[in-house]
């Protein structure tokens, strides 16, 4: 009997327990015709939502820092403000071309400020209380000083070169216009001394002939006059001498 009622009470809980997991089904499987063909009746299209309208860019140009809140200052500002004060003293300074590197430090609290500029302007600032630290950096920041300045100093050179060069053709410009002139005064004197000789070679011949001409009428009257001295002489007794 004990057998019997415990396998009835197991039986009576597992139908109990499937009951419990089949009821939803049983409730959607059950719904009526009606409503089944309700359901795949197309239903309307639902009226389009009216659109939120859209809000306007939130205006930010009013907002400002809280004047209140503590200003923060880097190393920059802070080495800026020391310098200012005369509170450093300058241990070490390297300069090439605008870059240059410096090593402060301050008595006061023990610190070392170490700074790569360029044109006067700080552009890396680093701070610290080890000395060794602030000596290695100092040397990384001079030798990075002298690497950014080779091509400055290079740009320096060239330009310092090429205004030399512009000098030395504008020289040289000016003297070949200056040989120019005087090679055109030159050949135009060439061809006016030129004119000139084949002008005295044409007198000279014309000369030469008026000479030869001359000469030999010179000659005729030589002959002239002698004969005409032998006929007004003619019967006197020559003149002797003692």
């Amino acid at each position: 009997m004990k057998q019997l009622r415990y396998l009835h009470h197991a039986t009576l809980t597992l139908a109990l327990s499937l009951c419990g997991i089949l009821a939803p089904f049983a409730s959607t499987f059950a719904a009526p015709p009606a409503a089944r063909v309700a359901a795949k009746a197309p239903q309307p299209a639902p009226a389009p939502a009216a659109m939120p309208a859209q809000a306007a860019p939130e205006d930010l140009s009013d907002l400002n820092a809280d004047s209140s809140a503590p200003r923060v200052e880097g190393n920059i500002a802070e080495l800026q403000n020391l310098v200012q004060a005369g509170s450093l003293t300058e241990l070490r300074a390297t300069r090439n071309g605008s870059y240059g590197a410096k090593l402060f430090f301050l008595p006061q609290e023990m610190l070392y400020y170490v700074a790569l500029s360029q044109d006067a302007r700080w552009w890396r600032v680093v701070k610290t209380q080890d000395v060794a630290r602030a000596e290695s950096i100092y040397a990384q920041f001079a030798r990075k000083s002298f690497d950014l300045a080779d091509g400055e100093i290079s740009r320096t050179q060239l330009q310092a070169q090429k205004a030399l060069l512009e000098r030395v053709i504008a020289k040289s410009a000016d003297r070949a216009n200056r040989l120019t002139a005087d090679l055109a005064l030159a050949q135009q004197q060439d061809s006016q001394v030129t004119q000139r000789q084949q002008q005295l070679q044409a007198e000279s011949a014309v000369l030469q002939t008026d000479k030869l001409e001359a000469e030999r009428k010179l000659r005729a009257l030589q002959l002239q006059v002698e004969q005409l001295q032998k006929q007004t002489e003619a019967g006197l007794a020559p003149v002797t001498t003692r």
